[in-house]
């Protein structure tokens, strides 16, 4: 016997942070991603659904000292609860594996077809327009100015988004597709990146600048 979806969700409300970008909102979207993704691919559902609902069970802020430890943390914690609640042994390593190397901090190879799939949906959740709104929020919320007033879009500097929420786009965001694994996310995600180029044209014409073509 193992939790059912509702039983999966109350668990995950106990435990996210106060972030908006990781509220319960993004969990469900991962969920339903990996749900898609998952049927496109033929990954076990077993191992995918419960790992896409627990992956944030434990998420350090960005800016956090240990936030490269979240999701090996978030996979322990997840297992322990997984067992407690009747979870079958034989699934509970590749639930933990695929929670572990969902994130792009921690560094973890995703070696399992479920794995990837979880790491895939997580990962789409940062481009299109859900992505820039998460964007946004966590530049906002770390206090960072939305664009370098002189070279918006790192047409002649590096891309800094330590200190610019944009320069996100060219330092990281446009090469998520470049991560995925699975044909699937990647279809998706050439979608959804193409919106990306579209807002930021919109943004070079309402502040006078000209985004890269290529970003």
């Amino acid at each position: 016997m193992r939790p059912t979806e509702a039983a999966l969700r109350a668990f995950i409300l106990t435990r996210l942070p106060a972030d908006p970008a990781h509220d319960i909102s993004h969990v469900e979207r991962v969920v339903a991603n990996a749900r898609l993704i998952a049927a496109a691919e033929g990954a076990d559902l077993a191992v995918v659904i419960p790992a896409a609902w627990l992956h944030d069970c434990v998420s350090y802020p960005k800016n956090h000292p240990d936030r490269a430890r979240s999701s090996r943390d978030a996979a322990a914690l997840a297992v322990d609860w997984l067992r407690e609640q009747g979870t079958s042994s034989n699934l509970l390593p590749a639930i933990g594996h695929a929670i572990e190397a969902h994130s792009f901090s921690a560094g973890i190879t995703a070696e399992t077809l479920e794995a990837k799939v979880v790491q895939d949906a997580d990962r789409l959740e940062a481009l299109g327009a859900i992505g820039i709104a998460r964007c946004l929020m966590v530049g906002g919320a770390l206090g960072r100015p939305l664009y370098h007033t002189d070279d918006p879009f790192c047409a002649s500097r590096e891309p800094d988004d330590q200190r610019f929420t944009i320069d996100h786009f060219y330092r990281k965001l446009f090469h998520v597709g470049e991560t995925l694994h699975t044909d699937a996310a990647k279809r998706e995600a050439a979608e959804r990146i193409e919106f990306m180029r579209a807002f930021l044209a919109q943004l070079g014409t309402e502040t006078a600048h000209k985004p890269e073509a290529d970003g």
